[in-house]
């Protein structure tokens, strides 16, 4: 069986350090990733989504943690066809709008290719410290099952090479009307990994959780089940807590995906207080147990 490692969606929410996880003398963003590494070997970084991330703050991750942590990183909104706020981007690659949000193609071609350098380039010390896991790429839920999709997925795949892309999809028909076998078959021809959702359903961003390995890696994530999945407040949209009983269910699965691939990487994205750690611990001992 490959390795399984555990980990949250975020260390840094307000209301996790609200909620008591961390001791009183982790008090500084430092102690902080230090607590939260000596508990786990896998982050997601999620800020990176909002705005690009700085080679500094990189270089900060690598000394912080353990030898053996790994990163994975959310792409940035942009490379993903997300709306993007203007004052996101870098200074000098903003364009005169007056949009609040902007999409890859109100930017020059020129200015496009240069955030993707800038991006992938401000990831180095992770690299150079074999600490960055994959690059989650999280599609919107208006990304569906067609041709110019698919061939977006390889451009993503190359521009990113040799680094390690996950592919995270939100829109039902790559599952719908028998669409299953061509998605993840689709993605096994060219070595992606799948990232296998658990979601609430009957939304349509909502993803079957089909659990399965499309390359030597594997990516689960779990988003919870809230009542309130659609609202705007992202803590009442991730503001749910998995019981024992569902983790439980869950710790068979990931450990038959694990026998397929080399490294299974499983990640708490319920990240309302303590949830995400709470959860990340449990199934880490149902797992080990």
């Amino acid at each position: 069986m490959g390795e399984i490692k555990v980990g949250t969606a975020s260390w840094t929410d307000r209301t996790l350090l609200d909620s008591g996880w961390y001791p009183q003398t982790a008090d500084t963003p430092e102690k902080r990733l230090a607590h939260y590494a000596k508990r786990f070997p896998l982050v997601e970084v999620d800020a990176t989504y909002y705005s690009p991330p700085a080679e500094r703050t990189a270089e900060l991750w690598v000394q912080r943690t353990p030898v053996d942590f790994t990163f994975n990183i959310k792409a940035f909104s942009l490379l993903t066809g997300h709306p993007t706020k203007v004052s996101a981007l870098y200074k000098d690659l903003r364009p005169e709008t007056d949009k609040a949000n902007v999409y890859p193609g109100d930017l020059p071609p020129q200015a496009y290719e240069e955030v993707w350098t800038r991006f992938l380039s401000a990831l180095d010390p992770l690299v150079e410290a074999g600490k960055l896991g994959v690059l989650l790429f999280q599609f919107p839920p208006w990304f569906t099952i067609r041709r110019s999709n698919k061939q977006y997925l390889l451009e993503v795949q190359q521009r990113c090479q040799p680094l390690r892309v996950a592919v995270e999809l939100r829109h039902a028909s790559w599952f719908a009307d028998g669409n299953q076998d061509e998605t993840l078959g689709f993605l096994r021809e060219h070595d992606l990994p799948y990232v296998c959702v658990d979601m609430p359903q009957g939304h349509k961003s909502s993803i079957p959780p089909v659990v399965a390995a499309t390359a030597d890696l594997a990516v689960v994530r779990f988003h919870g089940h809230s009542r309130k999945w659609t609202s705007r407040d992202i803590h009442e949209k991730f503001g749910y807590r998995y019981s024992d009983r569902e983790l439980a269910d869950w710790a068979p699965k990931l450990r038959e995906l694990a026998d397929s691939t080399g490294e299974t990487h499983v990640l708490m994205n319920n990240c309302y207080r303590d949830f995400a750690t709470r959860n990340a611990e449990t199934l880490t001992d149902l797992l080990a147990g």
